[in-house]
């Protein structure tokens, strides 16, 4: 066989009208090789002989076991067939076959109409953000993302847990002004997974009289309009940044998105501020009732006049011990009420294992505490709760008795 070189020069002599005799002569082959290039369509190439190797015998045998389950580890298989030869070999030779069994999943292009949805989503950004009590973690932020405009909106919340999830759903539906016909949800288990609603989501789902659609699993191009947002926040707006509270954050965060909502998407040759005016007008109304939301528990507050939030302590008027108290939270305020009156007040601390004290508490348990610690008056002489002791010997005659003896 001639090499791919000498395949090329024969082609270009010919073509300048060499004869193929001095080609054959000048190249020192054979005037039918010369020929034969010529007459080719395309260069040459080596194909060897197929034979065959030691999987062929197991071949049949994996494919079998491929059938019925087609992710089975080549591990798993090696061991089932009683394969004692080179594990990477057979792996790849089941690498090979493994496509042919794996059933396909075809994704759909989906056309998402004005209005019609909007895809939720958690981004874990990858930079550890400073918290009240110096410590630093990763925290979520929750984005919606329109999925006709791609108008993107996004928060930063304390935590993934139902209460925190929906207040921040409810911010953000307030910033786009109108509410999504859907709301699309990847089972995220403060939200719900499969035929199961977290509690307080059907509630909240039924007074925006919107619809909650749990994708089942592996269905990412249901989702793929917020996932592709998460990867290109990572790239375009991380890079460079230095958050110096989830408040920082929050405050870069809506600065970019307004600039990134006015670039133009390349999928619908259009920048998202051009078309959500006509993604809100097919959306619902806002809900004319205000929404309870957020962190509720009703406790008797105990000697220790704190109250649990999470996982942080924060301190109530002691002047309400032994009193039902309702504590509500937010994202921003923690309040403690007694009777309709408000008892305590705190900035919510996204820290965790923190203990909040108001000054203004302490010092009005230790006032209270030095009343209780003084002694009691004892009545004085002449009272009238206070009874001379001869009347009970009276009441048991036993005056007489003492006259007797």
């Amino acid at each position: 066989m001639i090499t791919l070189e000498d395949w090329a020069l024969i082609r270009g002599l010919a073509a300048e009208g060499v004869p193929k005799a001095r080609i054959a002569q000048r190249l020192g082959i054979s005037r039918t090789t010369v020929i034969k290039a010529v007459n080719s369509d395309s260069p040459p190439r080596y194909e060897r002989t197929p034979r065959a190797t030691s999987f062929t015998v197991f071949e049949p045998r994996v494919r079998a076991l491929l059938k019925e389950v087609p992710d089975m580890p080549a591990t798993v298989l090696a061991e089932r067939v009683g394969w004692t030869g080179s594990i990477r070999w057979f792996s790849d030779n089941v690498k090979r076959l493994r496509p042919e069994h794996r059933p396909i999943d075809p994704a759909d292009r989906i056309t998402w109409l004005a209005g019609d949805a909007a895809q939720c989503d958690l981004w874990f950004p990858p930079r550890k953000i400073p918290l009240e009590d110096g410590t630093t973690k990763l925290l979520p932020v929750l984005v919606i993302t329109a999925a006709h405009s791609r108008f993107i909106s996004g928060q930063m919340i304390p935590t993934r847990k139902t209460e925190d999830l929906l207040l921040g759903s409810w911010e953000l539906i307030q910033q786009l002004g109108r509410v999504p016909r859907r709301l699309i949800w990847d089972n995220e288990p403060g939200i719900g997974r499969a035929q199961r609603r977290a509690e307080g989501v059907t509630s909240f789902m039924g007074t925006l009289a919107t619809k909650l659609v749990l994708l089942p699993p592996r269905d990412p191009e249901s989702k793929g309009v917020v996932e592709r947002r998460n990867g290109w926040f990572e790239t375009s707006f991380m890079p460079g940044r230095t958050f110096a509270s989830p408040v920082d954050f929050n405050d870069q965060f809506t600065d970019w998105l307004t600039k990134a909502n006015a670039r133009v998407v390349r999928t619908i040759k259009a920048a998202p501020v051009e078309l959500i005016d006509a993604d809100r007008a097919a959306m619902l109304p806002l809900p004319p009732i205000p929404l309870r939301l957020g962190w509720r528990n009703k406790i008797r507050l105990g000697r220790d006049y704190y109250v649990r939030l999470d996982t942080n302590d924060y301190s109530v008027d002691p002047t309400v011990i032994g009193r039902m108290v309702d504590v509500i939270a937010d994202l921003e305020r923690v309040r403690v009420r007694c009777e309709n009156r408000i008892v305590a007040e705190h900035a919510r601390v996204w820290a965790r294992g923190t203990t909040i004290t108001d000054p203004a508490h302490v010092e009005t348990a230790a006032w209270l505490r030095k009343q209780f610690q003084q002694p009691r008056p004892v009545a004085a002489a002449g009272d009238d709760l206070v009874r001379d002791l001869s009347e009970y010997d009276r009441a048991f005659g036993l005056n007489d008795q003492e006259g007797i003896s």
